[in-house]
């Protein structure tokens, strides 16, 4: 059986709605739920940006799923705070919980006002925040000097066992990195209309880790029609398809809504898989599946949230199993 998860994004919909969202995503037969942890939203059209910590317990309370959520540690959080928050919620919830850290952007790690290092000194601040996280799940008393210290912490509520640490990556290149990182447990990716850059990707992460799980937050836009499609998907996320490395750069939404304005229909259509056909969404899937994927998440990035749910629930799920 596949593993098939909802995404609850947290700039696009308010904390309450998101915890209807998902309980009916768990009714619908999804197994995962992937919560956004931003402080803004990618614009302002999308206008929430709820704090994903509290929201977690009352998911997780009102539904049998496992949950995770991409964090950057090391930037307005401090890693040993993250252990114990993911720490006390697989032990609240067991085997529920799952973890993925990326090496951050400007737009939420900046507020905090912290001078922004290149990607490289961003990687190695990753692998020394996942290392502490890693010795605090063990039951050590950690010290540790370097981008980040930490002094004599010691996590006293574990979990039975420790939350699986899954890395994210955009590209290649840092997909094959985390292969090579013994830090890692998997690594979490996009998927779009783009099938090789996807398959390079997971075959980057394999070379140096073959065991590796692999989980895709896939990006599709799903409603009555085509058009309404499209343009659910140009309203709520073109500015996630402003092109190369600039996003990570960028400090508010109006920044990204000034770029996101120069972005057309078709450049969303390269970017998200746009269809009102669920048998083309399942042929998507199925293939991302026959690449090796081991976790789909399904991200419905226009506003049209139950009647994906439904139609998915329905019609596409069922035919993964």
């Amino acid at each position: 059986m596949s593993d098939i998860g909802y995404h609850a994004s947290h700039e696009q919909f308010a904390p309450s709605e998101l915890l209807e969202y998902v309980e009916l995503a768990g009714e619908y037969g999804f197994t995962d739920v992937l919560a956004s942890d931003h402080f803004h939203p990618w614009s302002e059209r999308q206008g929430e940006s709820g704090f994903v910590w509290s929201w977690l317990g009352s998911a997780m309370e009102r539904t049998e799923m496992a949950f995770g959520t991409v964090n950057a540690p090391g930037y307005r959080y401090h890693p040993a705070i993250i252990a114990q928050a993911a720490a006390t919620l697989r032990e609240s919830y067991p085997e529920r919980f799952w973890l993925s850290v990326g090496s951050g952007q400007l737009l939420n790690e900046g507020i905090t006002g912290t001078n922004w290092p290149v990607k490289g000194d961003r990687n190695d601040r990753l692998e020394e925040s996942a290392e502490i996280m890693r010795r605090l799940w063990d039951g050590e008393e950690v010290t540790h000097e370097g981008q980040i210290t930490v002094e004599r912490a010691r996590l006293y509520t574990r979990s039975e066992t420790p939350p699986p640490l899954v890395g994210a990556a955009l590209s290649e290149k840092t997909a094959r990195w985390l292969g090579e990182c013994e830090w890692t447990d998997g690594m979490i990716t996009i998927g779009t209309p783009d099938q090789e850059g996807l398959e390079g990707r997971i075959s980057a992460f394999r070379e140096g880790s073959p065991d590796g799980d692999v989980y895709c937050k896939v990006q599709l836009s799903y409603d009555s029609d085509e058009d309404a499609a499209l343009e659910g998907a140009y309203d709520q996320w073109r500015t996630n398809c402003v092109p190369g490395p600039v996003t990570q750069e960028l400090r508010t939404p109006e920044e990204f809504d000034e770029l996101g304005d120069e972005i057309s229909r078709e450049q969303v259509a390269e970017n998200v898989r746009i269809s009102a056909d669920l048998d083309e969404h399942r042929e998507w899937l199925a293939a991302d599946l026959d690449l090796g994927v081991d976790k789909l998440i399904l991200h419905n990035v226009n506003r049209e949230q139950e009647r994906f749910i439904e139609a998915f629930g329905e019609s596409v799920i069922p035919e993964l199993e």
